[in-house]
């Protein structure tokens, strides 16, 4: 399985970028994709879900600017951001829940991409 995050960039606050997460070897339909980040001296914070079903989640910090969609066709999560903010800045991260057994593992136990940077200026 490979996740590969592109459209990370530098955007000033109130501008918008567009996520890719483009996933190779990976069933979507068995367990959920997440979008993680972390800034700088940060913990990983998690910010939006979508579960093998469709149904979606965000954190409070993201809700309403940020919007997940997953491409079937293209097995590509994406992750569009809106309205962005300076405290917006971090490492973005695609995640996939990893299956095995019967059962989907996420977190640090799942796949992880790579990582892109959007930084958000005033």
């Amino acid at each position: 399985v490979q996740l590969v995050e592109s459209g990370g960039g530098s955007v000033q606050a109130g501008g918008s970028l567009k996520l890719s997460c483009a996933a190779s070897g990976y069933i979507f339909s068995r367990c959920a994709m997440r979008w993680y980040r972390q800034a700088p001296g940060k913990e990983r914070e998690l910010i939006s879900s979508i579960s093998r079903v469709g149904a979606t989640t965000y954190a409070d910090s993201v809700k309403g600017r940020f919007t997940l969609t997953f491409d079937s066709a293209k097995n590509t999560l994406y992750l569009e951001m809106n309205s962005l903010k300076t405290e917006d800045t971090a490492v973005y991260y695609c995640a996939a829940d990893r299956f095995s057994g019967g059962r989907c593992y996420a977190g640090d136990r799942g796949y992880w991409g790579q990582g892109t940077q959007v930084t958000v200026s005033s």
